[in-house]
């Protein structure tokens, strides 16, 4: 069999809700298109979902099938994109108490994404040993399928950074090159704001898209979107920077030209806020109609959904074992063989 040397991407999310409009454009969009030039792994991330939600682990349970019917519904293709279940590899677990290690908890904190997710959630001191260690976890899933790209927003590049250092801690002990290093691929749409223009999309926030959303939903949602508050009269004229709509429009408006020409309208004065929702709307509900009729069939048929979530996983156990073999080896751990 001739051996496939295609670069390896690991990229996957955490079940804690229906997948949105964000994680389309940020990362979904970007799967879908480079699945057949690459070999990817497809990761639900339920672990880690429990970093801050053990609590509720039923949350996280239950939100599984939803992240893959949302895989599904977008184009990913079970027979290119390996998607797997991250609680049902235990060598990723092993794999992160080992780069344990490798990293300090200073390291940790200082870590961006860390410490702009602490605020956000509120921990102040009292932080889940799980959550400041996220990223030492996020280190195994990469390592474990010797990734070589990895998508993820701007905001996430400094765990690909914080992985990078122990791939080469690990590989400096091991005395040659075990693992790779990955590469952050960052999409040129950034962050997609929430629909109230307040910080990122977000499922906890209550202020997204979801793929899954209806007609209704969708429209609903559009005619609720943060403007510009000093456009009060349609011939007064308006910002296109911090414009929900606008912004929303740059991310999925494929006619450049007419999206152009729209905010040099808006910004002379003279175009109505409706107008431009409009135009959102009808670009979102073409986009979405699709996505939502692919997912109610797979939804009609979850046996198929549960099959692809146990061949993908069983794969991807067999792969990361063979790293975590290959890991324990390098470091000279002893076998009992």
């Amino acid at each position: 069999m001739t051996p496939d040397t295609r670069p390896v991407i690991l990229t996957g999310d955490r079940p804690t809700g229906p997948l949105h409009l964000g994680h389309y454009a940020g990362s979904l969009k970007n799967r879908v298109a480079l699945q057949h030039s690459h070999r990817q792994y497809l990761l639900i991330a339920d672990t880690q979902a429990l970093t801050d939600n053990a609590d509720d682990p039923d949350k996280v349970r239950r939100n599984i099938l939803e992240v893959a019917l949302d895989y599904l519904a977008v184009g990913i293709d079970p027979a290119a994109t390996t998607i797997c279940l991250q609680s049902a590899l235990p060598a990723l677990a092993e794999l992160t108490l080992l780069y344990m290690n490798f990293v300090t908890v200073a390291r940790l904190e200082r870590n961006p994404t860390i410490k702009t997710e602490i605020v956000q959630r509120g921990f102040g001191r009292d932080i889940p040993a799980g959550f400041l260690c996220y990223p030492v976890a996020q280190a195994a899933d990469i390592t474990g399928f010797k990734a070589h790209v990895v998508p993820v927003g701007e905001d996430q590049a400094p765990l690909i950074e914080q992985t990078n250092e122990i791939v080469r801690r690990v590989n400096r002990q091991a005395g040659r090159e075990l693992l790779p290093e990955a590469a952050a691929l960052i999409p040129e749409v950034g962050r997609l704001p929430g629909i109230d223009g307040k910080a990122k999309m977000s499922k906890s926030q209550g202020n997204a898209i979801a793929l899954s959303a209806s007609a209704d939903e969708i429209s609903h949602a559009v005619r609720q979107m943060f403007t510009d508050p000093g456009h009060l009269r349609a011939a007064d004229p308006g910002r296109v920077e911090g414009n929900v709509v606008f912004t929303y429009l740059d991310a999925f408006d494929a006619d450049r030209a007419e999206v152009e020409n729209l905010k040099a309208r808006y910004r002379q004065g003279g175009l109505g806020d409706m107008v431009v929702k409009r135009r959102l709307e009808d670009v979102l509900q073409a986009l979405l109609a699709p996505i939502r009729d692919r997912r109610a069939r797979h939804a009609d048929d979850l046996g198929y959904v549960m099959d692809v979530l146990r061949e993908g996983t069983a794969l991807a156990r067999a792969t990361t074992q063979a790293t975590l073999d290959d890991v324990r080896a390098g470091l000279g751990l002893f076998a009992l063989t």
